[in-house]
C-alpha cells in the first residue's frame, strides 16, 4: 500500500514539474524586442565588442601623457679590482674592497611633438569606438527584426492551429451526420468516406501547424533567453489594430550600419594623417634623477637631469611614401563602401515600403475573400441539403472557406511584419519599439 502511495506521489510530482516546464507566457512584441536586445547572447557580444574598442581608445589616449619609469638595482660584486684614474687619487695605498653596487634611476619623458601622430591616433581610435557602437546598435536592430519575424511566424502558426481545430470540429460533426444518413440509406458510403478523409487531412494539417508552432516557439524562447519549455502567447491585439507609417519613405538617416562605416571612414582619414606624420621629427622633453653607490669608492646623490630629445628617421623620406598611399587607398575604400551601402539602403527602403503597401492591399482582398468563401459555402450547403450539389462541392467549399480565413489571418500578420521591416530599413525599429 505504501509503495502504491509513493508511486502516486511521484506521478503527481513529475506531472506538476511537467506543467511548470510548459509555462505559458503572454508577451507583447515590444517586450520581446526589449528582451532580444538586452538578454540575447548576440546583443551582449555586440556590447562587449564596443567596450573593447572603448578600452583600446583609452589606451591610445594614454600616449599623450608622460612616461615615468623608475628602476633600481642592487648587485653583489666578486672582489672587484679598482684602479683609480683620477688625478687626485691616492697612490701607493691599498685598493678599497668593492663587492656591492646600488643604482637608482627615475626618468620622465613628455612628448612635445610627434608629427601630430598622437592627436590623430586618438581621433582614429575615437572613430573606431564610435563605429563599434554603431555596429552594436545595428546588431540589435537586426535582432529586433528577427524577433519580429519569429513573433509573427508564431502568431501565424497559432492562428492556423486554432482555425484548423475549429474546422475539425465542424468536419467531425459532418461525419457524425453522414454516418446517420448513410445508415438510413440517404447517402452513399462513398460520401461518408470522403467526409472522413477530409477530417484526416485536417488532422494532418493540424499536426503540421503544431510542429511549426513548436519550432518557432523554441527559436523565439532561445533568442529571448527565456526558460526552456516556455510557451509564448503572442498578443493578438497587435494584429487587430491598424498600423500607419509616420516616417518619410526614403529616410535612412538613422541606419546604424551607414553611421558605422562613416565613422570607419573618419578613422581611415585620420590614419592617412598618422602616416604623413612619419615625415616629421619627434621631440620629447626629458627629466630624471639618478642615485649611485659603489661601495667604498663613490656615492652620487641628487643627480637631477633634464633636457630635450630629438629623433628623426631619415629613411622615412624614401620609405614612408608607400605607407601614405596605402592609407589613402584604405580611406578611398571606406568612401566607396559607404556609397555602395547607401545605395543598398535606399533600395531596401524602397522595397520595404512597396512590400508594406502590398500587404495592406492583399489584406483587403483576403477580407473580401473570406466573405465570398463564407457565402459560397452557405450557398453550396443549401444546394447540398436540397440535393442540387454533391459531396465534393460541399467539401471543396469547406476547404476554400478555411483557406480564406487562414489567408486573412496571415495577411494581418504580414502587415505588422512589413511595417516593422520599414522601420528596420530606416534604422528606427529599436528606438520606436522602446518608445512604445
Amino acid at each position: 500500500m505504501k509503495s502504491n502511495s509513493l508511486r502516486l506521489g511521484i506521478f503527481f510530482l513529475f506531472g506538476f514539474i511537467s506543467v511548470q516546464a510548459q509555462e505559458k507566457k503572454t508577451i507583447t512584441l515590444e517586450e520581446a524586442i526589449q528582451l532580444s536586445v538586452t538578454q540575447s547572447t548576440e546583443a551582449k557580444l555586440a556590447d562587449t565588442k564596443a567596450a573593447t574598442k572603448e578600452f583600446e581608445m583609452l589606451t591610445v589616449k594614454n600616449k599623450q601623457y608622460p612616461d615615468v619609469k623608475i628602476n633600481g638595482q642592487f648587485q653583489r660584486l666578486t672582489n672587484a679590482d679598482v684602479d683609480f684614474k683620477l688625478g687626485n687619487a691616492s697612490q701607493g695605498g691599498t685598493s678599497p674592497k668593492v663587492n656591492q653596487l646600488m643604482l637608482g634611476n627615475a626618468m620622465a619623458t613628455v612628448p612635445l611633438f610627434a608629427g601630430f601622430k598622437v592627436q590623430n591616433s586618438i581621433k582614429a581610435s575615437q572613430s573606431m569606438f564610435e563605429a563599434e557602437k554603431f555596429n552594436a546598435a545595428n546588431t540589435k536592430e537586426q535582432l529586433a527584426l528577427e524577433t519580429v519575424k519569429l513573433y509573427v511566424a508564431l502568431y501565424k502558426a497559432q492562428e492556423s492551429e486554432k482555425l484548423i481545430q475549429e474546422n475539425i470540429k465542424r468536419a467531425e460533426q459532418r461525419v457524425t451526420d453522414f454516418k446517420a444518413m448513410e445508415q438510413n440509406g440517404i447517402i452513399a458510403r462513398n460520401d461518408l468516406l470522403k467526409a472522413q478523409l477530409q477530417v484526416s487531412n485536417y488532422q494532418i494539417a493540424l499536426e503540421e501547424a503544431k510542429k511549426n508552432r513548436n519550432i518557432v516557439n523554441f527559436q523565439l524562447v532561445t533568442l529571448l533567453k527565456l526558460p526552456e519549455g516556455t510557451q509564448i502567447i503572442p498578443n493578438s491585439a497587435l494584429f487587430a489594430q491598424k498600423t500607419e507609417l509616420t516616417i518619410s519613405s526614403n529616410d535612412i538617416s538613422g541606419r546604424n550600419d551607414l553611421l558605422a562605416i562613416q565613422s570607419q571612414q573618419k578613422a581611415a582619414e585620420a590614419n592617412v594623417k598618422i602616416a604623413k606624420g612619419n615625415y616629421y621629427p619627434a621631440l620629447n622633453l626629458m627629466g630624471g634623477y639618478i642615485a649611485f653607490d659603489l661601495q667604498n669608492v663613490v656615492t652620487v646623490t641628487n643627480a637631477m637631469n633634464f633636457g630635450v630629445g630629438l629623433s628623426y628617421d631619415v629613411t622615412s623620406l624614401f620609405k614612408n611614401g608607400k605607407d601614405v598611399k596605402a592609407a589613402k587607398s584604405k580611406a578611398k575604400e571606406a568612401e566607396q563602401s559607404l556609397e555602395i551601402m547607401t545605395d543598398q539602403a535606399k533600395i531596401q527602403m524602397q522595397q520595404a515600403n512597396e512590400n508594406y503597401l502590398l500587404a495592406q492591399k492583399q489584406n483587403k482582398v483576403y477580407q473580401e475573400a473570406v466573405t465570398q468563401a463564407s457565402e459560397n459555402f452557405r450557398i453550396v450547403k443549401d444546394k447540398y441539403d436540397n440535393g442540387l450539389s454533391d459531396t465534393n462541392d460541399l467539401l471543396d467549399a469547406d476547404v476554400q472557406q478555411l483557406q480564406s480565413k487562414i489567408n486573412e489571418a496571415y495577411s494581418k500578420a504580414d502587415i505588422v511584419q512589413k511595417y516593422y521591416e520599414v522601420l528596420a530599413a530606416s534604422g528606427k525599429l529599436t528606438s520606436s519599439s522602446t518608445k512604445n
